[in-house]
């Protein structure tokens, strides 16, 4: 019985000395990791940073967090940032956002609450982190810009796993229920829009290929771009507009696509008319691009629904055999 207890004993000493060197170890490497930012231009910085758990977790809980990144001139501020981790599974994290976080850009602020914003990622064990999977979840997420327009989402996931170190492809699985867009938006359609002030929902399944691992020095230097989309599917409905989009991208060092993407669309000219009392098309242009539709929906063999293709070549877009205008730049800043 003694020995047992010698053993016990010594045994629990053992596991108290890891978990203290492994959380000193941890609180040490977040340190440093901000004092380093300094020199690159950031502002890094904290009110609080401290790691708890013992015996079995390795929590890092940072409070009056302040990031800056002077190439993009964006910043995030938040009242509280969790990383919670198991000390014998250190590589499997779960992220809490609690609180109010704020996002800042030239132009707006925007503050973001959430009843649950967190997310589960598992890295590789090697010294530059590079992502393995991933999976963040939100629920009831408001949105405040500092320029006057409100945003709501009900709920959202996010899900990624790498499927290639080599190419750096992942699988990426998006899903953002009841969504009512920025107030400024809706309040642009008028008092006579037939949309209801929800937006159904967005679902989109791909395969995005990289020209960089996504690991630490994705946040510390640049983040890796775009460089190859397999659109499986991306379905997006709103009241009786219902789009449905697949098909392949490659993308160069620019941001420039090239391939195909086929459009089902119903109830397109709905989307004309919310596109052009939003703003986003020219009130000139509408006619043009109306005959256009209505010309590639006969082909089609459809007055309200439309069976297309968009053509992406040399930094331009073609709707079915219909220039339409420059590609988007695929870039992430």
């Amino acid at each position: 019985m003694r020995k047992l207890i010698v053993i016990t004993l010594v045994l629990a000493g053992l596991w108290a000395g890891y978990w203290w060197v492994g959380a000193s170890s941890a609180e040490r490497a977040f340190v440093q990791w901000f004092d380093e930012r300094g020199p690159d231009g950031w502002v890094a910085e904290y009110d609080d940073l401290k790691v708890r758990g013992f015996p079995n977790r390795f929590d890092t809980v940072i409070t009056g967090l302040s990031l800056a990144d002077p190439e993009t001139g964006l910043a995030w501020n938040a009242e509280e940032f969790q990383i919670l981790a198991l000390s014998y599974k250190p590589n499997h994290v779960i992220a809490v956002w609690p609180g109010v976080q704020r996002l800042s850009a030239p132009t707006q602020k925007i503050d973001i609450t959430a009843d649950d914003f967190k997310g589960s990622l598992v890295v590789a064990p090697h010294p530059d982190l590079p992502l393995d999977r991933a999976t963040f979840v939100i629920e009831n997420m408001s949105l405040v810009s500092s320029i006057g327009w409100q945003a709501h989402l009900d709920s959202g996931q996010l899900a990624t796993r790498l499927l290639d170190a080599d190419s750096n492809l992942h699988e990426v699985y998006f899903e953002a229920k009841n969504l009512i867009p920025a107030s400024e938006f809706v309040q642009s359609l008028g008092p006579d829009s037939v949309l209801p002030p929800v937006f159904d929902g967005v679902t989109v399944k791909a395969n995005m290929g990289f020209s960089a691992p996504w690991d630490r020095f994705a946040i510390e230097h640049a983040r890796p771009q775009p460089r190859h989309l397999d659109l499986t599917l991306l379905t997006a409905k709103w009241g009786e507009m219902d789009v449905k989009m697949g098909g392949t991208l490659e993308i160069d060092e620019a941001g420039i696509p090239t391939g195909e993407i086929a459009i089902k669309a119903n109830n397109w000219r709905q989307m004309i008319a919310v596109a052009e009392t939003s703003g986003a098309i020219a009130p000139e242009f509408v006619s043009t691009l109306t005959g256009a539709l209505q010309f590639v929906a006969g082909l089609s063999g459809g007055r309200e629904s439309l069976d297309v293709t968009l053509g992406f070549s040399g930094g331009y877009v073609t709707l079915g055999p219909i220039p339409i205008g420059r590609a988007p730049v695929l870039k992430i800043r």
